[in-house]
Formats: structure tokens, C-alpha cells, sequence
């Protein structure tokens, strides 16, 4: 009985073994598998348009079915191909005629290109699906706090819950070691995005007298900090206001010609600062505390 359990052991080791070893025989550069990024990306971000239409009217996202606005029918599969079926049916219904937004597209494109570039920054990792995950909430936050100003429980909280739980399992997202450290460094960026951005709020509405940010931004940056950790933190609030800046200058512009209204969401610049930090904010980091350093 002892030896057929060191037999199972042995095989079990070697088919181990065989495994890692087939996994590093791949050739995880080659083009393939850039395509499949795109192509996960594209179906993501169909889905996206789901849920950037539904959760704030907090509709099934199962039910009913993709169906057209302006007739009620459904669309079948070979209609709903991401971004092909957009382009081959130009963008009007195939029973109807009825035009749909070019935004539908554009979010799969931008999905796609989000997913293929987290692909080519991190590759065969743990990394690529998390970020997966987190730029998909980000692009999902994004458009639904343009469209209603605001954003959604089962993005912010959820993102914070979703943090939490994943970090310890992969402590490597917080730049550590067990699953203690991951756990913790979750905890430590969570609490520091919600305590900050919490806190100018409140000294916003008391300069102002009025609301100078909404609670989804404050839980959104927390969801932020959950998963990239209190440096990406920091990163995103600075970052964010200088590309806030930048976007409130532009919708002046435009509300000099009457096209924008006075509330401007905050969610998409910190989105985009998040999206900032997960390719290019470690490098920044080091970059810029080097300069202070010498």
C-alpha cells in the first residue's frame, strides 16, 4: 500500500514536472496570442456595453437577450459579433435599419486595445488577468459616470470586496511575498484611497458649500487601492488632477458653445490615472523619487 502511494507520488511529480516544462516550451511572444488578447478584449467590452447600459437602471444583465432599442428584436449571434458585425451591418440594426451610437464600437476597441497592451506589458502572469479584470471595471465606471454622474455599488464596493479577496492570493499585485503581506498591503491601500479622498470631500463641502465630490469617486479609489496598492494610491489622485485639469479646460471650451452641462465626473480622470499606474507608474515612481533622492 506505502510503495502504490510513492508510485502515485512519483507519476504525480513527473506529470508536474512535464507540465512546467511544456508551459516554458511555449513561445508566449508570438503573434497568436496577441490576437487572442484583442479578441478577449473585444468580447469584454460587448459585454461592457451591457452593463454600462443596465446596472445604472439596475436591469438583468442576463435578461432578456440583446435585443434592438427600436424594434425590440433580438439580435442573433452573427449580429453580435464584437466590432465586426458593427462594421459589416453599418451599424444599423439588421431587422430595423435603426442606427445604433458608435460608442458601442469604440468601447470594444477600447477594450481591445486595453487588453492586448496589459498582454504586452506583462504577459504569461498572474498579472494579466487581474488587470484584465481591473481595466474592465475601470472602462465599466468610466462611461456609466458620464453618462448617469454617478457610479455604481457593484464597481466601487464591489471592487473593494474583490481586492481584498484576490490580493492575498496573489501578494505579487502589492509588490509582496505571503499572503499576509498581500492581505495587508489591500487593506493599507484601501484604507488610505478612502480616508483621502474622503476627507477632501468633506473639506470640499465646507469650502464650498456644496458637494465637491461624490461618494462614488471616494469607495472607486479605494476599489483602486485595494488592488494596485497605496503608491498606486497616491499616483492616481496626483495624476488625476492634473488630468482633470487638463479635461475641465477642454469642457469649458466646450460649454462656451453650449454642448456640456456645469457637473463634470470625476470617475474618468482617476480611471485613467489607475490605467496610467498599471503600465507606466512604477517607472514613474521610481523615476521622479530618484530626482528628490539626489
Amino acid at each position: 500500500m506505502i510503495e502504490s502511494f510513492l508510485i502515485l507520488g512519483q507519476l504525480a511529480e513527473a506529470h508536474t514536472h512535464q507540465h512546467k516544462v511544456a508551459i516554458a516550451d511555449i513561445n508566449w511572444a508570438h503573434p497568436l496570442w496577441d490576437a487572442y488578447a484583442i479578441l478577449i478584449g473585444a468580447c469584454f467590452g460587448s459585454f461592457l456595453n451591457v452593463c454600462i447600459y443596465r446596472i445604472p437602471m439596475e436591469l438583468s444583465l442576463s435578461k432578456p437577450g440583446s435585443h434592438c432599442f427600436s424594434c425590440k428584436a433580438p439580435i442573433r449571434w452573427f449580429h453580435n459579433i464584437p466590432i465586426f458585425s458593427y462594421l459589416a451591418l453599418g451599424g444599423k440594426c439588421a431587422s430595423c435599419k435603426a442606427k445604433y451610437s458608435s460608442r458601442y464600437m469604440l468601447i470594444e476597441l477600447l477594450t481591445a486595445f486595453l487588453f492586448w497592451a496589459v498582454w504586452h506589458f506583462y504577459g504569461y502572469s498572474w498579472h494579466t488577468p487581474v488587470y484584465w479584470l481591473v481595466v474592465a471595471a475601470l472602462i465599466a465606471g468610466t462611461f456609466i459616470d458620464i453618462d448617469h454622474l454617478i457610479l455604481p455599488d457593484r464597481i466601487t464596493w464591489g471592487g473593494i470586496i474583490a481586492g481584498l479577496i484576490i490580493s492575498p492570493f496573489y501578494p505579487g499585485l502589492h509588490q509582496m511575498e505571503t499572503w499576509k503581506e498581500g492581505l495587508i498591503a489591500s487593506v493599507a491601500g484601501a484604507g488610505l484611497g478612502f480616508g483621502l479622498l474622503w476627507t477632501v470631500s468633506i473639506l470640499g463641502t465646507l469650502a464650498f458649500k456644496k458637494d465637491a465630490m461624490g461618494f462614488g469617486d471616494v469607495k472607486l479609489i479605494g476599489a483602486i487601492g485595494a488592488f494596485l496598492g497605496w503608491r498606486a494610491v497616491i499616483f492616481t489622485i496626483v495624476a488625476s488632477s492634473f488630468i482633470g485639469t487638463f479635461g475641465g479646460i477642454i469642457t469649458m471650451i466646450i460649454q462656451r458653445k453650449g454642448k456640456w452641462g456645469v457637473q463634470i465626473p470625476y470617475g474618468p480622470y482617476l480611471a485613467a490615472a489607475a490605467v496610467l499606474w498599471i503600465f507606466y507608474g512604477q517607472a514613474i515612481w521610481t523615476w521622479y523619487f530618484g530626482l528628490l533622492l539626489r
